[in-house]
């Protein structure tokens, strides 16, 4: 059951970088210049350790 939440977290963690993303994208300025890549990063990264955790929980799921 920690797997669960453990997906829980990673996607609410992928979900809230999302929207900062698209947040400081429409406000733009310098802020989006600086932060608007490495938002994007962290998001791609997180849904990798996410998919990740997933496939590993389903391999070592007991049938």
């Amino acid at each position: 059951m920690a797997g669960d939440y453990l997906i829980a977290f990673l996607l609410m963690a992928v979900l809230g970088v999302l929207v900062a993303g698209i947040v400081l994208m429409g406000i733009g300025g310098k802020a989006n210049q600086r932060y608007g890549n490495k938002l994007m990063v962290a998001r791609v990264s997180l849904q990798g350790l996410a998919l990740l955790v997933l496939a590993l929980l389903l391999m070592t799921a007991k049938k």
